[in-house]
């Protein structure tokens, strides 16, 4: 039998320091379960012409067998966007609201992978799995089937909140369980992992009812133009919203964008997302409605390369052309690093005349994420002993480590999380551990690749400093002469003279070294291409060198 462990292990793989991509795992003895497996969106400049990231899971290469299941809080991107890779390689149940079974059923679809178990639980589920005890416990957040998670492990009670808000009048009117939270504070909470996206901001979130008399407003002020609203297609909660104000003012409506068309389809078959079927419109039946009763809901609020919104301002969507007859509200806000492309975007339409309205000119967006005195009162109700600061960037979790303190809970009882860190909690304490294997996966079309993968250090380089190929002859001909080598330049400017210049230098060089082995020339080759434009040019350029000839 093996041998019990002295406490509950917690590795961090990711959602720690960053916001997207949450994993982790609980580890208790020889079993262990997965909290949350998602991905985020990639930097350009970190990461060009990937699609996704998601975790590295590696760690979990040997554990398969140990693995009871995986836990979903809800079914954004962040949260289940890594599971079609996971489950790829392990096969494993998966439990989680019916709209999150939904959404990842879509995308196992999509990527063809059968066979796996998924369990479909409600308010107040609960679970054995193994050594774990689960339940589920309903929260509010923009998108229904959300919830937090409570583990009752051999060494006490551990609660994710997972991504939370208290809402007193959510739309759905399914309110944040605060009755069971301080059940569960008043028998006793060992940890307590929280969300701590908007721990900068004082106060409580507004309602999401809030939005609507902000949405209605603009309708009203743009009621003689067509209407197109922008947000996240996985808030279902405003794209209901949304659809509300447009009945309300006798509006056709017209989804746009692949992520809200199939989303809204998945939700609308379950009941989650509600409308009279005949205020839905395709592309095509645009044409024969009035202009100014037209509302489009549309993906592309981070001025994302190929989202609706996005190709709509290039003139690139087919039978959607904006002009000053259009209004387009922004509903949401910037995710932190897409800033410049998000103004570039409303750049893009104000050119066109289209009237743009965002959070900072009208509140129509509001946060799913909890405010300070929010996440003051999930610390009140529950009484932690230990706490760690979950889902957001490093100065997000440094604050809330902060609030904690503020809350009475001592500094040695906090745990400041890194990806790939490991802890162990007991009653007596929690305790730091050895790191694991950890870091990022990047999708690149249908291909999975390293983060540290030379391939994305050529893509950066071909980015910033272009390419040059040279196709080097290195044997004499039947004349005695060696050809001239072929230079091509891509992403990079470089004059006659100077390429003339440079194809005598390697002529020269190729000639001074016949008789040496091919390979060792190509390299001398490309080391000299490299010195001359970094002399002449300051540039570093990818370059590649081929062997054209053996005569």
């Amino acid at each position: 039998m093996a041998k019990a462990s002295n406490g509950l292990k917690i590795v961090f793989l990711g959602g720690v320091g960053e916001i997207g991509k949450n994993m982790t795992v609980f580890e208790y003895d020889d079993e262990c379960v997965i909290v949350d497996c998602g991905l985020t969106f990639p930097n350009f400049e970190e990461s060009p012409g990937v699609e996704a990231v998601i975790c590295d899971y590696s760690y979990l290469k040997n554990k398969t067998k140990k693995i009871k299941g995986v836990l979903i809080t809800h079914g954004h991107e962040d949260h289940i966007g890594g599971l079609p890779y996971f489950l790829n390689d392990f096969k494993v149940p998966v439990y989680g609201s019916n709209i999150a079974l939904a959404l990842l059923q879509s995308k196992l679809d999509e990527c063809n992978i059968k066979k796996v178990d998924l369990y479909e639980i409600g308010d107040a589920s609960y679970l054995e799995l193994g050594k774990f005890k689960v339940e589920f416990i309903r929260v509010t957040h923009s998108i229904p089937g959300s919830y937090a998670i409570c583990l009752t492990t051999p060494v006490g009670r551990v609660l994710l909140t997972g991504d939370f808000k208290i809402d007193q009048t959510p739309i759905d009117n399914n309110l944040t369980d605060l009755n069971r939270f301080a059940e569960i504070g008043r028998n006793g909470l060992l940890l307590l992992m929280m969300d701590s996206t908007n721990v900068e901001r004082n106060g409580f979130s507004m309602s999401e009812k809030n939005v609507f008399t902000s949405l209605n407003t603009q309708f009203e002020l743009n009621s003689d133009k067509r209407i197109i609203v922008a947000t996240f297609a996985s808030n279902i909660h405003r794209v209901q919203q949304i659809i509300n104000v447009a009945e309300s003012h006798n509006r056709k409506v017209l989804f746009l964008g692949r992520s809200m068309i199939k989303i809204a389809e998945i939700a609308w078959s379950l009941g989650v997302l509600k409308y009279k079927e005949s205020t839905i419109i395709k592309l095509s039946q645009m044409k024969d409605v009035p202009y100014d009763r037209i509302c489009i809901i549309c993906t592309g609020t981070q001025g994302e390369p190929n989202s609706a919104l996005k190709r709509m301002s290039q003139d690139d969507f087919k039978n959607v052309v904006l002009s000053e007859k259009d209004a387009v509200l922004f509903s949401s806000s910037a995710i932190p690093g897409n800033e410049s492309s998000i103004y570039k975007l409303i750049n893009d339409l104000s050119r066109k005349g289209v009237n743009v309205i965002h959070s900072s000119l009208s509140e129509i967006h509001v946060s799913g994420h909890a405010c300070k005195e929010e996440l003051k009162l999930m610390f009140n109700l529950l009484k932690p002993k230990f706490f760690i600061p979950m889902h957001g960037e490093y100065r997000h979790l440094m604050l809330h480590k902060k609030l904690a303190t503020e809350m009475g809970i001592k500094e040695s009882h906090i745990f400041m999380p890194e990806i790939g860190n490991s802890v162990e909690v007991d009653k007596k304490g929690i305790k730091q551990r050895g790191d694991v294997i950890s870091g990022e996966i990047y999708l690149d079309g249908k291909n999975l690749i390293n983060a540290d993968d030379t391939i994305m250090n050529e893509r950066k380089i071909l980015a910033t400093n272009g390419v040059v190929v040279c196709n080097a002859f290195l044997y004499f001909g039947s004349n005695d002469k060696l050809r001239t080598p072929e230079i091509k330049t891509l992403g990079i400017i470089i004059d006659e003279d100077t390429l003339d210049a440079l194809t005598l230098d390697i002529q020269s060089y190729i000639a001074s070294r016949i008789g040496d082995d091919a390979e060792s020339i190509l390299d001398g080759i490309r080391r000299l291409i490299i010195k001359k434009f970094k002399k002449n040019f300051d540039k570093q350029p990818l370059v590649v060198v081929m062997q054209a000839d053996k005569i």
